[in-house]
């Protein structure tokens, strides 16, 4: 990996797409899915947003699957897996999936008027501006991230997405055959 830092593949922080602390999971789920990166040209889709607090400074992050989490209804968190598998079993009686996606709608609504604070994940590592790409990627491999906010004099300047260290890795093996 040649001489690269993480400032140079960072999408800087205020181009990166993010949530007030203060959304609910539904609004949350609204901005991800019109949310969009350009980097390089390329469009592609955030795997995560940021939640920031009321100073715009980033507190942690939420990501689709949290969101999908996020708004399963209370009745199926309690169920076993046994019971949630009987439930979508449709050879039992195909008007009892009506019956329960009435149900179930309302309480994926009702769970998704919950604030996003509620499921976000908190900032579990960041990297400095100056680190290496291979400390990028050491750390994000042994925390298992997919997205590290980079520091420059203890103020967060960017983002870093796993997809980003990727494609650069894959340029730098590239250019070594």
């Amino acid at each position: 990996m040649a001489s690269k830092r993480a400032g140079d593949i960072m999408i800087p922080i205020e181009d990166y797409p993010h949530v007030p602390h203060t959304l609910s999971i539904r609004r949350t789920a609204v901005v991800m899915e019109k949310s969009y990166i350009e980097v390089e040209g390329r469009r592609s889709l955030p795997r995560a947003l940021l939640v920031v607090d009321d100073e715009c400074n980033p507190i942690g992050c939420v990501r689709r699957r949290d969101i999908l989490r996020g708004i399963e209804p209370q009745f199926l968190k309690t169920a076993s897996v046994p019971e949630r598998k009987r439930l979508f079993e449709i050879e039992i009686d195909p008007n009892l999936v009506d019956m329960l996606s009435g149900r179930m709608g309302k309480a994926i609504q009702e769970q998704s008027k919950r604030p996003v604070t509620d499921i976000m994940q908190p900032i579990k590592a960041t990297v400095e501006h100056d680190d290496h790409l291979a400390k990028v990627v050491f750390k994000m491999v042994s925390l298992d991230l997919n997205l590290l906010l980079v520091l420059k004099d203890s103020q967060v300047v960017g983002v870093i997405r796993s997809v980003g260290i990727f494609r650069e890795i894959v340029s730098q093996l590239y250019l070594t055959e």
